[in-house]
């Protein structure tokens, strides 16, 4: 796509602006997102504060992450990214729609997903360099770098924050479900090496990194993985396992929720500086017998609810990406009601 063929307003922003990258014909769009910003029409139970966007090809991934329906052996839909579809449009319709949104204050964030094949960095730069120069709001990009050069041509098109997931919260883990012995290209050790590179160039607090729930870890695993994140600079957004038919791990059950929550409370106590993991007591299963804290600090933050929204960037809801609308609600998508709050008090048993 040449720059005659992006929207007018887009065309007199980046007028004499040539893109280091060729921009795609297509870009998957988040139904819920393409519903927010026009593209689709429908009626949305939670609307995206963020706009979620995904690299287009016709192949999947070349990685092969047991949990993902992008994954390279996976027989799920192409259209698939855990348990929402991304239905592909025109790049510069998506362009157009998004500027409109955003002047309209109908989105507060961008975040671009990427799939791993040969020629995606440029492909991502060129999308991020259009959107910087079309859309006025913040740009997230959630990807496998993979090299350090390729961190800081992210920041260079004009990203605010950079995703890098590990997911998982041990290198056992990691390895059995996304690396090697997946048949994927990372390493754990990697990862992390290339999330510390992420903070030099975009500084800390704008480095993020998944973490998912219920692959097998322990809590005690998984609250270690958290504090080492923080410690570094890194910000971890939590998820749970969702199974999707025709990936590898589709016959896997999601956490309880018991377990999520109390994942949920150990991740907003350490983020905020509240208590560390050398705090906190576990039994001998690894699960999670003391927050470390007193009980008014508890029951005060978990009455606020803040530790059961949506975990990321700021102003990223993705709302029911782990969860159907009828629940269990994992990630709750907006502030939690009275009666809400209550029924996470029952769960943690708390209050």
């Amino acid at each position: 796509m040449n720059l005659e063929s992006l929207p007018e307003n887009c065309i007199t922003s980046m007028r004499g602006v040539k893109l280091k990258g060729s921009l795609p014909e297509k870009v998957r769009v988040s139904i819920g997102s393409a519903m927010t910003i026009g593209l689709l029409s429908g009626k949305l139970d939670s609307q995206p504060t963020t706009a979620y966007l995904m690299t287009y090809r016709k192949g999947k991934c070349t990685a092969n992450c047991g949990f993902c329906p992008q994954a390279r052996k996976s027989h799920s839909r192409a259209d698939m990214l855990s348990r929402v579809s991304w239905p592909a449009f025109p790049t510069e319709k998506v362009l157009e729609s998004l500027a409109e949104a955003a002047r309209n204050g109908g989105i507060k964030r961008i975040c671009i997903q990427a799939l791993n094949y040969p020629e995606v960095f440029a492909t991502i730069q060129a999308i991020v360099e259009a959107l910087a120069r079309c859309v006025k709001v913040p740009i997230s990009v959630s990807c496998q770098p993979l090299n350090p050069e390729n961190i800081k041509r992210l920041a260079e098109a004009g990203a605010e924050r950079v995703g890098i997931p590990l997911d998982a919260a041990t290198e056992e883990i990691f390895d059995k479900v996304k690396g090697l012995s997946a048949g994927g290209p990372y390493e754990m050790r990697k990862q992390l090496a290339l999330l510390e590179e992420a903070v030099k160039v975009f500084g800390k607090g704008r480095v993020a990194t998944h973490l998912i729930v219920g692959l097998g870890e322990t809590e005690k695993e998984m609250v270690l993985m958290i504090q080492k994140c923080v410690d570094m600079g890194v910000l971890p957004a939590l998820f749970a396992f969702t199974p999707v038919a025709g990936t590898a791990m589709e016959d896997m059950k999601q956490p309880s929720i018991q377990q999520y929550r109390r994942i949920q409370l150990a991740r907003y106590l350490i983020v905020h500086g509240m208590v560390r993991v050398e705090s906190m007591a576990f039994d001998g299963k690894g699960c999670i017998i003391s927050f470390g804290t007193d009980k008014q600090t508890l029951k005060r933050v978990v009455k606020s609810g803040e530790p059961f929204q949506t975990s990321g960037c700021p102003n990223c809801n993705r709302p029911y990406y782990n969860e159907k609308p009828s629940g269990p609600i994992y990630n709750y998508p907006r502030p939690l009601g009275k009666e809400e709050i209550m029924k996470v008090a029952e769960e943690l048993a708390i209050i």
